[in-house]
């Protein structure tokens, strides 16, 4: 798998919106291609796959996205953020994810949990030097990633016998507007305060990138859709 994408030449030190979201929906698209072949996977690899996704997104992305919110300085930033996480408190989406995972005899073990660790560690970390517009271009890619996964997690979920679909029907739709007010947050970040030539914006968006691989992949190499 790839593990290198850098943005245009042209627009690495002063890069535009166009060439952000080019960057970061090009990372999206490789990830979804390199899906593993739902119809290859065992039933244990289609349970560690979901267990995996719940370990890392039930008790981390409303700390991710607050992460977000503390660290970006404009102020019309901040109504999209907040928006984005008074839905996922306001509708439990932690309790709907845990919800899908039960429904698909995919609750995370110790085990689940540990196998992503190093790779969540980074991410945590990263967020927490609170650098607004590398976490909101993080977050933009990750809100995009889930939205278009959503058709293959359900995939799977069903296939281990779930008709629990809550958590994916929401986040397949949910999530275009949440990705959409993401890259508009960070054009009002960048306009207010760009980032150092010298930083590389999509920093979060590989670490992040290598969490997902993590999830789906768990280090094992498997044939694409």
């Amino acid at each position: 798998m790839n593990t290198t994408l850098l943005m245009p030449q042209q627009s690495q030190n002063h890069p535009t919106d166009a060439s952000i979201q080019q960057s970061v929906s090009k990372v999206v698209d490789d990830l979804i291609t390199s899906l593993p072949n739902r119809n290859q996977l065992t039933s244990e690899e289609r349970r560690g796959i979901i267990a995996r996704y719940t370990a890392v997104l039930e008790g981390n992305f409303i700390y991710w996205m607050t992460a977000t919110l503390l660290s970006v300085q404009a102020e019309d930033a901040r109504p999209i953020l907040l928006d984005n996480l008074h839905e996922e408190v306001r509708d439990a989406h932690p309790a709907m994810l845990r919800r899908f995972a039960i429904a698909a005899h995919a609750f995370p073990t110790d085990s689940d949990a540990l196998a992503v660790d190093e790779e969540l560690t980074k991410v945590r970390l990263f967020l927490g030097r609170l650098s607004g517009v590398q976490s909101l271009a993080t977050m933009a890619f990750f809100e995009g990633f889930i939205q278009r996964f959503m058709t293959y997690l359900a995939d799977l979920a069903a296939t281990q016998g779930s008709v629990e679909m809550e958590y994916t029907d929401v986040h397949g739709v949910c999530d275009i507007a949440h990705t959409e007010g993401l890259f508009r947050a960070l054009s009002t970040e960048l306009a207010i305060k760009p980032l150092d030539p010298a930083q590389d914006l999509l920093e979060g968006v590989y670490l992040l990138r290598a969490l997902v691989e993590k999830i789906v992949f768990n280090g094992a190499d498997t044939l694409s859709v």
